[in-house]
């Protein structure tokens, strides 16, 4: 089993700046990827950016050139660094983490954080 507990999130005004922190713990040798979901209120979750264990890096494209995902294997964390935030990137953002190689798709992560709230405002 793994588990991953989130820290960070908050509120910023717009075209500022965020990081999110997720670790993972138990049996993170298992773990192939960590990736980042968001889901706003009313919407279907969403894929944001994920990290594979050889340090591969996947967006979403409303987030490209925005957002940077990264890991530190030491220490069985990823993050995900948020710059030039929109109002629209407000939702909870789920950290997860899969044994699977299609690291774009809910359905293969496995294991979930609590979420974290991040909030935009105009």
């Amino acid at each position: 089993q793994v588990q991953l507990v989130e820290s960070g999130g908050g509120l910023v005004q717009a075209g500022g700046s965020l990081r999110v922190s997720c670790g993972a713990s138990g049996r993170t040798a298992s773990i192939y990827a960590m990736g980042w979901f968001r889901q706003a209120p009313g919407k279907e979750r969403e894929f944001v950016a994920a990290i594979s264990r050889i340090g591969s890096t996947f967006y979403g494209d409303s987030v490209k050139g925005r957002f940077t995902i990264s890991r530190d294997n030491a220490k069985n964390t990823v993050f995900l660094q948020m710059n030039s935030l929109k109002p629209e990137d407000t939702a909870v953002y789920y950290c997860a983490a899969t044994g699977a190689v299609a690291v774009t798709y809910q359905a293969r992560y496995d294991y979930w954080g609590q979420g974290a709230q991040v909030t935009v405002s105009s």
